[in-house]
């Protein structure tokens, strides 16, 4: 073993975590405050939070370098990449291995902003709640009290902020869609390890701590004065397509990993076939090289690799695609400049 590595990319659950250094001072979070948070470090086996394709995951010697220099400099990992290559599959695989339980996640597109990820406040239902005790006794608002908390709900990245003793794992899916500020709004964020929530802090002399709800429906959150601060930095994936360019403060600010074409490694194709579908060899080999074949002229996803030989191992019967009509079905170019299919 490794023993500099924390993720050693074996797939199966261990500790290393707590081997974990303390982090560089520019980086430390650490406060005196008494109130750590707990979640459940559980992988998840069942629901929307759970991590179906982690343990087949193949990390690469390059993947796992910058996913424990992330963990060590305690900095957000930049992950770009064609579609179909891991890039998301990569947050499911440490979070198992490091028993770091379910993965924050948080799709961005053109309209996302920074508050998104960082909380929802429901100023309706507390206009409407305001109206009701206005008019109601003193008895009537003493046993009708709600707490302010109700009205609010953090993120997924105002979650992974919590105080946790540990890291929570935030995946950031697609930032290169988002809106051009909001790469930049992420930096102050990330440099500062934690955020304001105004309507809390405005409340803060009548209602000092708030108990809040976190986006993963786990343990409520202590919020003193409306302030959320780390402990611990979360490990941040990034994913991108490589659609934009970000700013070079973004940049630097980052751990940045490139993933190659699945394509152009015959071998890890092999190796993540087998981890998915073990005892489809027969089968493999074939589609594995038409596969190749393919991608040469146009884009394709490891996912279309798999469905094709599950498809292939599912239909030896009489009358089944043959394997030219299996690359028509399923192994069809994802971008629109590709040769049209014959």
């Amino acid at each position: 073993m490794n023993e500099w590595r924390i993720y050693q990319g074996v797939g199966e659950p261990h500790d290393g975590i707590e081997r974990l250094p303390a982090p560089p001072p520019w980086r430390d979070f650490g406060n005196s405050r008494d109130d750590v948070t707990h979640f459940d470090r559980e992988v998840p086996t069942q629901g929307r939070h759970r991590l179906p394709n982690a343990a087949a995951y193949q990390a690469d010697e390059r993947t796992i370098e910058a996913v424990n220099t992330a963990l060590y400099l305690r900095r957000p990992l930049l992950v770009t990449g064609d579609p179909g290559v891991g890039k998301s599959t990569l947050a499911d695989a440490v979070a198992r291995e490091l028993k770091l339980g379910a993965v924050l996640r948080w799709p961005v597109n053109s309209k996302t902003t920074l508050r998104d990820g960082l909380y929802r406040y429901d100023s309706l239902g507390r206009l409407e709640e305001a109206g009701v005790r206005k008019h109601q006794t003193l008895e009537e608002k003493q046993s009708t009290a709600v707490s302010l908390g109700q009205y609010v709900s953090l993120g997924p990245l105002g979650t992974a902020l919590a105080p946790y003793s540990l890291p929570r794992i935030l995946l950031i899916d697609e930032i290169d869609k988002s809106d051009i500020d909001l790469p930049n709004d992420l930096l102050d964020v990330f440099e500062e390890g934690g955020f304001e929530i105004p309507e809390l802090a405005r409340a803060a002399d009548q209602h000092e701590t708030v108990m809040v709800r976190p986006a993963d429906r786990g343990a409520k959150i202590a919020v003193p004065r409306g302030i959320i601060r780390c402990r611990a930095f979360p490990f941040v994936i990034m994913t991108s397509n490589g659609e934009r360019e970000f700013p070079p403060a973004f940049l630097r600010r980052c751990v940045r990993l490139q993933l190659p074409a699945v394509a152009e490694d015959e071998s890890r194709l092999r190796a993540i076939v087998r981890a998915h579908l073990p005892g489809a060899d027969d089968h493999a080999e074939k589609i594995i090289e038409l596969f190749m074949k393919r991608a040469a002229t146009g884009e394709l996803a490891t996912d279309q690799l798999l469905n094709a030989v599950y498809l292939m191992s599912r239909t030896v019967r009489e009358g089944a695609p043959s394997l030219d009509a299996l690359a028509k079905l399923v192994l069809q170019h994802l971008n629109v400049t590709a040769p049209a299919e014959s």
